[in-house]
C-alpha cells in the first residue's frame, strides 16, 4: 500500500477557492490511479474526481464538473485538487484514495481503492 497524506483545506467563502494536495510514500506512485472523495455529516462518502495512473485521463462527479480540477506529478510524488467558485454544498471533508493499476472504469468507486489518507476539512461559508 501507499501512505497518503491530504494538506490544503480550510475556511472559505463563497466563490473563492482552495488547493488539496495529497503527498504519496511507500510505493511507486506512477503504478496508482488517485481519486478524491469527499463526506458531508450524516451523508455518505461521494466520489469527486479522480486520474489514472496509465494514460492520465481525469474524471469529474457532475456537481463539481468546470470548477475542480485534478492533477498529479509523478516526479513528486504528489496529486492535487485544484477548486474553484466553491459553494457552501462543497462543504465536506475531503480525502484522498489510491489504487494500483486500476482501470479506469472503477475510478469512481471508493470500495476501488485501497489506500486512504486522514481527510482534510473544506468549510464554505455563504
Amino acid at each position: 500500500q501507499v501512505q497518503l497524506v491530504e494538506s490544503g483545506g480550510g475556511l472559505v467563502q463563497a466563490g473563492g477557492s482552495l488547493r488539496l494536495s495529497c503527498a504519496a510514500s511507500g510505493r511507486t506512485f506512477s503504478n496508482y490511479a488517485i481519486g478524491w472523495f469527499r463526506q458531508a455529516p450524516g451523508k455518505e462518502r461521494e466520489f469527486v474526481a479522480a486520474i489514472g495512473w496509465s494514460a492520465g485521463r481525469t474524471y469529474y462527479a457532475d456537481s463539481v464538473k468546470g470548477r475542480f480540477t485534478i492533477s498529479r506529478d509523478n516526479a513528486k510524488n504528489t496529486a492535487s485538487l485544484q477548486m474553484t467558485n466553491l459553494k457552501p454544498e462543497d462543504t465536506a471533508v475531503y480525502y484522498c484514495a489510491a489504487g494500483l493499476r486500476l482501470p479506469d472504469y472503477k475510478l469512481a468507486r471508493k470500495g476501488s481503492y485501497d489506500s486512504w489518507g486522514q481527510g482534510t476539512q473544506v468549510t464554505v461559508s455563504s
